[in-house]
């Protein structure tokens, strides 16, 4: 049974347009499934980042059309919009953007009380089977300051998972990582994605981490050659 379509480009496009018009992201068509892990690859300064960037709603000034969980992006307010990414969009950047000053509990919940679906102490629970899911409960009451790099990194994934979205979309995540704990981070995306069908959407230059995902979109110059 095919698994329903979570995320969907339809010809997408964009052009910068200073000081002269360069297409940057030529016609792409692509569609991504529940429980997929997928991997974006291809050389810097082809696209990748850019295209994430409207696959996420954060880039609107493009042609074609985006559908996520079946739902057109075209025509939103940026209210709509800003819902959308906290529901149904999980984040996970190269530099993880942790709140220094709160805990790594705090630092989980906040997009679940931005939210607002569920009363604080649901959001509590949430976050401490998220850490517990990742093996970082002990973490929970240390300041986010005072933990590894690698355990940082988890905690991001942690709070992209808090709000059960419908895809998580990562930039890099393994960019500022050592090798073991790169491998610990991908061993767990492929874990949420096989045992928890979670979709996820890996913007990466480690072949050997995409070579390892369910399937590759390789890019070049603004443009998919396969996926």
């Amino acid at each position: 049974m095919e698994k329903d379509i979570v995320l969907e480009a339809i010809h997408v496009s964009k052009t910068f347009k200073d000081p002269i018009s360069v297409k940057v992201i030529k016609d792409n068509t692509f569609t991504i499934r529940q429980g997929e892990f997928v991997s974006i690859t291809g050389k810097s300064g082809c696209g990748k980042s850019t295209l994430l960037y409207i696959l996420s709603t954060m880039d609107t000034d493009y042609e074609g059309d985006l559908m996520i969980a079946g739902e057109t992006m075209r025509g939103k307010t940026e209210n709509q919009l800003a819902r959308i990414r906290n529901e149904k969009i999980g984040f996970v950047f190269q530099f993880h953007y942790l709140l220094n000053e709160f805990t790594v509990l705090d630092n989980v919940m906040l997009p679940g009380l931005k939210l607002n679906r569920w009363p604080e102490e649901e959001v509590r629970q949430r976050a401490l089977e998220k850490l517990e899911i990742l093996g970082i409960k002990e973490l929970a009451g240390k300041m986010a300051n005072l933990i590894s790099g690698g355990e940082k990194q988890r905690v991001a994934i942690a709070r992209a998972l808090i709000n059960d979205p419908s895809i998580i979309m990562c930039d890099e995540p393994t960019g500022n990582l050592d090798v073991k704990n790169g491998l610990m981070v991908f061993d767990i995306f492929k874990e949420l994605a096989e045992k928890k069908q979670q979709t996820l959407l890996v913007v990466t230059h480690d072949l050997e981490f995409a070579n390892n995902t369910h399937r590759i979109i390789e890019m070049e110059d603004g443009r998919i050659i396969s996926h």
